[in-house]
Parts: structure tokens; sequence; C-alpha cells
């Protein structure tokens, strides 16, 4: 199928997804459903009520479970997806329990369900929010068709460690890139309308998961509540306002209190100021590990914190269904407390058509998977979420010569998928190395070099003596799926085993080198950057990442990837991210290491914020990536110079492409709130727009941005504009662009 075809049907899907936002605050629920909910809820026993806030890993064992279903002490299973045992379980729930009350199926959909899109972080460097749509509303058309209803996505934790494996899942570490990202998924997922395909979203972590200390899975955060909501809780606040269904809790703890018994952000902050009404589910045991925290003494105390801090559903710790019926009649715990938590589960079922459609029709879900439209979009997004970090004039590829193809993930079809892609199929990934050989027959010579991304060896003697009987060589490197994601902490963040020897000797060869790395993570890549002529950094890219990169690498398709996330020199640096405060001595680019005198004497040297011997920069910022060719930014203008709290800044700008290839751009907008009442940081992400520029095309463009996007919780606690002078930039990235000066009456 040709790429236009691609564009085409990738169009149609943006189209039938629409974007109409539900009601702020609530997931649509009208009179004549809490009418079910409330007759369905006076029939029910304390232990029927308590079923419902159980949750079970069912793994596909029906029988097993056959008896607690009837019983009515299964609310909802997750990690089984045959549709033929989905409708049995749900037939024993319907047809054999006393109150007929389906369950409802959860399952990890993260990046797509067969058809796997690029990981999170991926989805998040296309900066296209339409396109992610479409993808989790395939997600969810895929997923549904097999009795899937809910999904533990999307991710929203703010990250800025990429130690952290869990960055993969997220859209990096900008809180309004996220926050788009966020509305876009769960549109998708649910769709604008319920209907039979809606599967529920459920925005996690809840909250600061993102800031675990040293970037250690599970490790505990200590965010004030002025971080928590300047930058960790709007994502979720957007998710919420756009109709997500559900939340799920956090493994840490914040400052001593661990997410599944925090009670300020469970009750104060989500239900009573954002007016969820959707249903709270723990993560894995989250309950049960609060005794491990030192929260709890045994699990019927933990059960007790929970549900009382606002949990509704308790994932996998067994806590609820053992001690709340105790915690009841012994007055720990009220029943109007219970009642409430299994309000908000059934709400979601009849939200969901679970009670009318409580199964799926078996062969036509087969028919559903890996549809032609759904490549179409995953090819796309993968080729969107590309980055070009560097290019010596070599890409793109129009050349018929002789082309070297090596690396552990030239060919590696279960590895391209990424982390967290359980119901991808390998045998249905597309390996760039399949796709250059249909591109270019009898000029593709494959010697892999390395195995696997961690294979270490002593010499290449064999990929050397291809690279010179080449014209170019392309080298596919990075992270096997399983080095990112959940449990997946690194500490060293350089390219594993050999690759950058391989890297090394390649260059060493006078060939052309182009690398493709494929990861779950920024890696630090700039010890390898003298040893290629160009590099395309790929965040994992799902099942159609091999005709994606080569339609890159050959022009078929132009890079216009941005970095969701900054790219460190080293790990060291960690973490590094542009939005932060101004400190009070900004490095100037003073002195370094190698300007250091031999037995210099003791001084503060720069007396500035920076490292001796890697500075205070990034090797690449927030928001950078090349095109094949040139944009140029006039320096845009304001409608006015001062603005009351209930205006619009208009923003006019010239765009023009100045290079001979047609090419999109991602225009970024930044603003600084020069004073506050708290220290600002010095740039924030405010609004973006791809737009697609003919060769000489220039465009004039006027942005639209509310002054009330500018409100910060201050010094009062309280979420407003402050009054003031401000910078604004319009750049192609976090590190570039002269501002322009407004005030804020």
């Amino acid at each position: 199928m040709k790429r236009t075809k691609y564009l085409f049907l990738s169009a149609i899907l943006v189209l039938a997804v629409g974007c109409s936002p539900k009601k702020a605050g609530t997931i649509g629920a009208d009179a004549s459903v809490e009418s079910r909910v409330e007759a369905l809820l006076s029939q029910m026993t304390l232990a029927e009520k308590i079923g419902q806030m159980n949750q079970v890993s069912a793994g596909g064992d029906v029988a097993g479970y056959a008896e607690a279903v009837r019983k009515g002490q299964v609310g909802s299973i997750l990690n089984e997806v045959d549709p033929v045992k989905l409708n049995e379980f749900q037939r024993l729930a319907v047809e054999e329990s006393r109150l007929g009350i389906p369950i409802l199926v959860g399952r990890d959909v993260i990046h797509g369900f067969h058809t796997v899109f690029p990981i999170p972080l991926g989805l998040a460097a296309t900066f296209d929010p339409a396109l992610v749509e479409c993808g989790a509303r395939i997600a969810a058309l895929e997923a549904t068709s097999q009795g899937v209803r809910w999904t533990f996505s999307p991710m929203l934790d703010i990250a800025r460690d990429p130690r952290w494996g869990r960055i993969a899942e997220g859209s990096g570490e900008d809180t309004y890139l996220d926050s788009r990202m966020a509305v876009a998924m769960v549109r998708g997922y649910q769709g604008t309308e319920l209907d039979s395909t809606s599967m529920a979203a459920c925005v996690k972590h809840f909250v600061g998961y993102g800031a675990a200390e040293g970037g250690r899975d599970y490790n505990s955060t200590f965010l004030t509540e002025r971080q928590l909501r300047n930058i960790y809780l709007p994502p979720f606040e957007a998710a919420i306002k756009a109709g997500a269904m559900t939340l799920m809790t956090s493994f840490n703890d914040n400052d001593g209190v661990p997410s599944t018994g925090n009670a300020f952000v469970l009750k104060q902050v989500l239900r009573d100021e954002w007016g969820f009404d959707g249903l709270v589910v723990t993560d894995w045991n989250s309950m049960g590990e609060m005794i491990n925290h030192g929260f709890g003494e045994d699990r019927k105390d933990v059960a007790e914190k929970a549900v009382n801090a606002g949990v509704d559903m308790d994932m996998m710790t067994f806590g609820f269904l053992s001690h709340l019926e105790e915690l009841v009649k012994s007055g720990a715990v009220k029943e109007s407390t219970i009642d409430n938590a299994v309000r908000n589960i059934l709400r979601v079922k009849i939200l969901l058509g679970l009670f009318e459609n409580p199964y799926v029709d078996v062969e036509a879900a087969k028919a559903v998977q890996y549809a032609p439209e759904h490549l179409a979009a995953a090819q796309k997004t993968a080729e969107e979420s590309a980055i070009l970090l560097k290019n010596d004039g070599i890409l793109p590829l129009r050349g018929k010569g002789r082309i070297l193809v090596t690396g552990p993930l030239a060919d590696a079809p279960y590895e391209q998928l990424g982390t967290w892609a359980f119901d991808g199929q390998k045998e249905h990934s597309v390996t760039p190395l399949k796709a250059l050989q249909e591109r270019f027959p009898g000029q593709v010579n494959f010697v892999p070099g390395l195995m696997y991304s961690r294979e270490k060896r002593q010499n290449f003697n064999d990929v050397v003596a291809a690279a010179r009987a080449a014209d170019v060589v392309l080298a596919f490197l990075g992270e096997e799926a399983i080095l990112s994601g959940e449990a997946h902490s690194l500490a060293d963040l350089n390219l594993m085993g050999s690759q950058s020897d391989l890297l090394a000797a390649l260059k060493a060869t006078g060939k052309p080198v182009v690398a493709v790395i494929m990861a779950g993570r920024p890696l630090t890549i700039e010890r390898d950057l003298p040893n290629v002529d160009a590099l395309l950094y790929s965040f994992h890219p799902g099942t159609m990442g091999g005709p994606a990169l080569a339609n890159l690498l050959t022009g078929e398709a132009n890079p216009s990837g941005k970095t969701p996330v900054t790219f460190l020199r080293t790990v060291g640096q960690a973490p590094l991210y542009y939005n932060h405060n101004m400190t009070g001595r900004p490095y100037n680019g003073e002195t370094l290491l190698e300007d250091i005198e031999e037995g210099a004497a003791q001084t503060s040297l720069g007396n500035t914020s920076y490292y001796l011997d890697y500075g205070a920069y990034p090797l690449f910022p927030f928001g950078f990536g090349l095109s094949y060719t040139t944009f140029a930014y006039s320096q845009p203008s304001l409608d006015k110079t001062e603005y009351g709290v209930n205006d619009k800044i208009k923003i006019s700008f010239t765009l023009s492409n100045a290079g001979k290839y047609k090419g999109t751009e991602v225009a970024q907008v930044y603003v600084r709130d020069l004073v506050g009442s708290l220290t600002r940081p010095v740039k924030e992400l405010k609004y973006f727009e791809r737009v697609e520029l003919n060769p000489g095309e220039s465009r004039d463009l006027t942005f639209e941005l509310p002054v009330s996007d500018l409100a910060f919780f201050g010094l009062d606690g309280e979420k407003k504009v402050e009054a003031g002078a401000f910078h604004l930039w319009v750049a192609g990235n976090s590190n570039t662009g002269e501002p322009v000066h407004f005030s804020v009456k």
C-alpha cells in the first residue's frame, strides 16, 4: 500500500473519531443512569457490594474463578483476552450470579492492542494529538472486539529523569504536552459517544510517580503541594475534564503518604475539586504494599485506610474481600463509603453498556485485528514519531547503491514493539531489514554484527569488510524492549554491549554511516555522534516501524518528530529539563574542567550553577528535531502589549520553508512570567501546532493564547494569573528564538 493511501486512511480516521469533550468533571452519567445504579445497589447485600470492589488477574482460569463469579465476589478481571473465555466469564456473571452484574474486563492496552503503535514517549514525539487519538481509537476497536472494555492507560506521569524505566510509558517532561496527549488518548479510547467500541480509559498513576527518587522505580517522591498542582496534577485534571472514566493510584509514597492511602489527592482534589464520579482502582497490590511502606500494620489495616481515603476497587490484594465486611461491622468503615464505591463501579458498567451487551462475537473479532487502515495509521504514527537528530547531508538516501544493513535492531520484530505490548505479535511486525529489502531488491547486504543490544564482541571484521564493499551503512541500534518500562530503571544510559564499538569500526571504514536508534528512553549518545553522518531516533516504533523508517531514510517521508524530553550529555546531569526555575546564579558559559590550570588556587570559579565537566546544557533540548528542509521563523508580533486576565493573546508570525523538500514543522509557543509570587520557570510550553509547507512556501500564522493559560498556584495557594511582565517565544524548540514582551494588568 502506498504512503499516499496511508495518509488518506489516517485522515479518515481523524474525521471519524471526533474531538468533542465531555462535561467537565463527570463521566457523562445522567438521571436515568443514576436511577439504575440506585435500583441495583438497593438489592445488593454487603457481601455482594464488596465483591464488586474486587479485581482479580484471571489468566484464563475460568474454572478456578467460576464459583467466586457466581457468588458475586468478582467485579472485574484483568489479563485475559481470549474472547471465548471472556464470554464464559460473562455468562457466569450474567446468567448464574444472583443479580446478573456483568464483569468489567481490564487489560494494559498501552500503545495498541494487536496493531502496536510507537510507545507513548514516541506518540508524544509526534506533537500530533489528532493522530494519537486515532491510534487510541484503533486500540479500542481491536481490544473491545475481543471483550476488553477497560484499559490501564494513559500514563500521565511527568518524567524528568530518563533513568526511570517508565519514562517510556508517558509523554515526557512537559505538563502542557502531557495534558494534550492525555485528552487525545481518553477521547480515542472512549470515543466521543459511549458505545460497544468504547474502552474505558484509566488515567495513571495518581500522583507524582514519575518523580521517583533517583529514577528508581517504586521509590519515594517528595513533591510539595505547589509542585503537584502546577506540574504533576494538570494532565490528570485535563483527562478527567475530557471524560476519563477511571483512575489508578500509584505505587509511590509522596512525603511519607502512599498514594493508595492519600485522602488529600483522592478526596479533596479528585472528588471535591474536580467533581470526578468515576472509578478509582489501585495499582497491582499497591494497597498491600502500604504494609511494606510501613503505612499499615496488615491487610486489614491498609484496607481500612485505602477505602476511607477514596479507593473503590482493589487490584490483586484481596484486602477488601477479606476484611471490609468486618470493618463495616466494627464501625471502622461506614457502609455508605462502600455504597459510594460501588456506585462508581456500577456507573461505569452501565455507561459502557455491559448490561445490554456483555458478550462479543468471536468470529467478528478476528476481522478487526490488523485491518489495513490500522496498519496505515500505525505506520504514519511511526513516521511522525521519529526524530532526526543529526544529518550531514547523507539523508535522504536518493541513490541506488549498495547498502549494508547492520545492528541488533535491524531485524528484531519483537524488540521494535517496545515495552508493555502484551498483545503485539512479532510475526506481524515489519522490520527495517524486511522493508529495505523490499524497497531495494538485490542491493541490501545484511550482516548483523551484534545479535542483541547487550552482546559484547571483540572485533567486527565481517561487518567492516561488508562496509568497505557498500556505498552506505545503515546501523540499527538501541535497546531491547525489556530494558525499559516498569521495574527497568538504569544507572547507565549509554548504548549497551559493543554497539558504540560497532559504530566506531564502521566510521573507520570511511563510508557514510547512518544510525537509527530504537529505544524506550533518551539514551546518552554524545559519544556516538562523531561516528555517524546522520542519526534518526525512534522510540520503539511498533508493528509498522520498518516501513516507516524506510520511508524516512529514503525521503518518502520527511522527519517531523520533536524531542518530548531533554536528551542528556551524560547520565550525571539527571534530572535536567528545559522548564526549570531560574536560579540566583544562572550559568553563562563559565570555566570548565579543561580550563582549570594545574595547581590553581582555591576559588569558586564561575560562581554559577553548572557542572565543571559538562557545563549546564543538554545534548538536545526539549522540542528539538531536524528536517530534510529548513524552516525559518519571522519575529512574532502580538496584537497588544498589555492584556487583561480575560483576554486572548493573538500571536502572529510567518513560517517559511526555505529548503527543497516538503515538510512539517511543529511551531511551539513558550512563555516566561518574569516576576511572580513564586520563582517561575525560565520557559513553559503553552501551545504548539503542526504546519506543513511546500518548498519555498511561506505562511502567515496567527495563534491565540488565552491569558488564563498563564495561571498558576501562587504563594497564597490560589490559582490565578498574576499581573506583571512576560516574555513570549515562537520557535522550533525550547532553546531558540527571540522573545517579545507583553504585560498582564
